[in-house]
């Protein structure tokens, strides 16, 4: 992990606001398998290991609409394995594009409608 240096930041986290607290911590943690570094749930606070990354998943009465403008990118090792996952549980009805620059991606909404992009680099790829 690399730590801020005294000319640019390091991103700690991206944080979610929900309404669906309970909802977005088990499809995070169960469809995405995501670690659960820290639960509070008196605070409605759950924040997920995600790489040098960290996603933060705050509950609120009213969270406002999914955004088209952002997404959440995710290199991933299995894609098959995720993409099994997702099928399972309904989150997804399509299988992972390829494409030419040589990774495989799948895109999908969490349940709030946040845009997910799941990616992995074919095995030939340096």
């Amino acid at each position: 992990m690399s730590a801020p240096s005294p000319s640019r930041p390091s991103l700690f986290s991206v944080e979610l606001r929900t309404a669906q607290w309970p909802e977005l911590i088990e499809w995070y943690r169960n469809a995405l398998g995501l670690r659960v570094l820290v639960r509070v749930i008196e605070d409605g606070y759950a924040l997920f290991e995600a790489g040098d990354t960290r996603l933060a998943i705050l509950q609120r009465p009213a969270s406002g609409e999914a955004s088209g403008r952002w997404s959440l990118g995710f290199e991933v090792v299995d894609l098959d394995a995720i993409h099994a996952r997702l099928l399972a549980i309904g989150s997804v009805s399509i299988s992972p594009k390829v494409h030419p620059e040589g990774f495989r991606e799948l895109i999908v909404d969490d349940p709030d409608g946040n845009r997910i992009r799941l990616f992995a680099w074919s095995e030939n790829h340096s």
